[in-house]
């Protein structure tokens, strides 16, 4: 057995939490009786031993029997009852087929049997045996706490995976953030997973003649979504190692080939009836190549847009993507992402943003914060530093959800060029 760590609350010590793994661990030793024991013998072990609430009956070190505290004291207060039965053997109040369960059994497989044993299992409890051999018993009351202690030591250590996996995730993305603060001087990047870890990640890097900003929002969130960006984060590194960088719409297109490639996505159209099912799993993406010389950029996307605000527009333009996801069963394997070429008047702003902030419910509808208020915010604070629109978008987004739960991790990132 094990134990968990002692931690301290408000100054005060906690108790280890004892982890039980076998039935060994639940062991009580308990006074037995056998077949030839009388009743009245029995009658003073349950009044010397008040807790006592089960007494096992051995015979030759096998346990064979089990006298319930409560039937037999309740039998010996009938009348004429005493002066029937105390001098008789005990077998006559004793339960013929108890839990007997061997030492060796996992508390899971345990907490099964007492399960399947019913009501008479959970009052009862049982009997330990060692290869049949009596040992002692065991509570139903103990095993559900050895039950709840392990499932507590389990999320603990499921817990504690997640929260080093976070620290890889950030860890793998430090170098585009570290990217962004060096190369744009006024910038934000929102990045809150609902759950630890996100199925939403973000790439930046510094080319001599520009820079490429790309957003991608995983399937799924939590520990799946964020096995998929680390794959996603992987055939991205493999297609710029292909593809030309400044042309995203090729880069979807490369990524998009890897993926269905590599997790064996077969396109629907060709998919036979027969054929084993696969998970369908892939990315929305927003992909951003700014031109230094010419003061251009360039986008594709799947299915997330490009908002662009310049600093004589009075709306926020949306530029929107193709409607094809990335590496999905559906999107083809020679699916072509369109490139499309704005010019950048100095001091435009641009914005990318995942599903999870437009699509977060609140509001006394409960309806999706949506495209036209992330719009209203964006040109309330337009003047405002990258910043100061970051904390302007987040307490509009959070005071639209109120006490909605969050629906998806929500991530962004805005700069002025």
């Amino acid at each position: 057995m094990d134990q968990i760590s002692a931690a301290n609350h408000g100054g005060a010590a906690v108790e280890p939490v004892r982890i039980v793994h076998f039935t060994e661990g639940l062991l009580l030793p308990c006074d037995s009786v056998t077949p030839a024991t009388p009743n009245k013998d029995v009658f003073a072990l349950f009044e010397a031993q008040p807790e006592m609430m089960g007494l096992p009956v051995v015979e030759d070190g096998h346990p064979i029997g089990l006298i319930n505290r409560n039937i037999f004291m309740q039998s010996m207060a009938r009348p004429f009852h005493r002066e029937v039965f105390l001098n008789k053997s005990c077998i006559a109040f004793m339960d013929k087929e108890p839990l007997i369960v061997d030492k060796k059994t996992s508390i899971q497989d345990l907490s099964f049997r007492v399960l399947e044993g019913g009501q008479k299992a959970m009052n009862d409890g049982f009997i330990i045996s060692d290869d049949d051999r009596y040992l002692g018993v065991g509570t139903a009351q103990d095993m559900l706490r050895a039950v709840a202690n392990l499932q507590a030591e389990k999320n603990r250590l499921v817990m504690e995976s997640i929260d080093y996996a976070s620290v890889i995730q950030q860890s793998l993305s430090r170098p585009s953030r570290d990217g962004m603060r060096k190369t744009l001087a006024d910038h934000f990047l929102i990045w809150e997973p609902r759950d630890v870890v996100s199925g939403d990640f973000y790439h930046f890097h510094d080319y001599e003649d520009g820079f490429l900003v790309v957003l991608f929002d995983c399937t799924g969130h939590g520990v799946p979504g964020a096995f998929m960006t680390l794959i996603m984060s992987a055939f991205l590194q493999s297609a710029l190692n292909t593809v030309r960088h400044d042309d995203p719409g090729a880069i979807l297109g490369a990524v998009n080939r890897l993926v269905k490639t590599a997790m064996g996505h077969i396109d629907h159209q060709h998919a036979d009836s027969g054929d084993e099912e696969s998970a369908d799993d892939g990315m929305d993406a927003a992909f951003c190549w700014i031109d230094r010389r010419s003061r251009t950029l360039t986008y594709a996307g799947a299915h997330l847009p490009l908002l662009l605000l310049g600093p004589d527009d009075q709306e926020v333009r949306s530029l929107d993507g193709d409607r094809q996801g990335v590496g999905y069963a559906a999107t083809p394997m020679d699916q072509v992402w369109r490139n499309h070429v704005v010019e950048l008047p100095e001091g435009t702003c641009a914005y990318l943003f995942t599903d999870g902030f437009v699509d977060q419910l609140g509001g006394p509808k409960r309806i999706a914060f949506g495209k036209r208020r992330t719009r209203e915010v964006i040109l309330k604070h337009r003047g405002q530093t990258m910043p100061e629109q970051r904390a302007a978008l987040l307490a509009a987004l959070e005071d639209y959800q109120g006490r909605e739960p969050r629906k998806d991790d929500v991530s962004a990132i805005g700069f002025r060029f």
